[in-house]
C-alpha cells in the first residue's frame, strides 16, 4: 500500500480473472449474457460524460476513461477475430498486440468516444450471434497465445472477456466516483 492507496484494488476492482476448473453450461450462459448486455451498459455509463470526465483516470498512472473505452473497442475486435480464427483453423497461433502502446496512439486520446461505442456495439452483436450458434465441439476448440505460451479454449476465452467487460466497466465507474482524484 502506497500512501494508503491500495494500487492492486484500484487496478483490479473486481479481482483478477479466475477460470473455474470445470466450465459449466451455466458459466457459458452467464458469460454470453454479459457480452450481449455490455454495449448498452457501457453506453449508459458513458454517453453523457463531459470531456473533463472522459479525461479522469481510475488510478494513479492509469488510463483515462476515454482510453479505456477505445481499448475495449480494440480488444474486443481482436477477441472476435481470435475466436473466428479458432473456429476456422486448427489451434491457430493468435497475434498478440501491445495494448498499452495502442492506448497511447492518437485515436486512444480522442475525446469523441462514439466511434468506439459503435464498434463495441457492432462487435458484440456479431460476437453474441456467433456464440449462440456454436456446437459443443466448437466451444472446445483452442488457440495458442504466444505471450502466455499455452492453449486457450473458446470457452475460457469467453470467460476472460466476460471478466474483461466487468473489469473495465468497474474502472470507469471507479474513475467517475473518484471525480478526478488522480488527474
Amino acid at each position: 500500500m502506497k500512501n494508503n492507496i491500495d494500487i492492486e484494488k484500484l487496478k483490479f476492482p473486481i479481482g483478477r480473472f479466475v477460470c473455474p476448473p470445470e466450465i459449466s453450461a451455466k458459466n457459458l450462459e452467464y458469460w454470453k449474457a454479459t457480452l450481449k448486455a455490455f454495449p448498452k451498459e457501457l453506453k449508459a455509463v458513458t454517453e453523457n460524460l463531459s470531456v473533463t470526465e472522459l479525461n479522469w483516470t481510475y488510478r494513479p498512472e492509469g488510463w483515462k476513461i476515454k482510453q479505456v473505452i477505445h481499448h475495449l473497442a480494440d480488444s474486443h475486435m481482436n477477441a472476435l477475430i481470435r475466436i473466428k480464427l479458432t473456429l476456422t483453423e486448427d489451434a491457430p497461433v493468435i497475434r498478440p498486440y501491445e495494448e498499452a502502446l495502442w492506448a497511447e496512439l492518437p485515436d486512444g486520446f480522442e475525446n469523441n468516444i462514439h466511434s468506439s461505442l459503435k464498434i463495441i456495439e457492432g462487435v458484440h452483436e456479431r460476437w453474441s450471434h456467433l456464440l449462440e450458434n456454436l456446437s459443443e465441439n466448437d466451444w472446445n476448440k483452442m488457440y495458442f497465445h504466444p505471450e502466455h505460451q499455452r492453449l486457450f479454449s473458446i470457452k475460457e476465452a469467453v470467460g476472460i472477456y466476460d471478466w474483461h467487460c466487468r473489469h473495465h466497466l468497474a474502472h470507469i465507474e471507479q474513475a467517475l466516483s473518484l471525480k478526478g482524484t488522480f488527474n
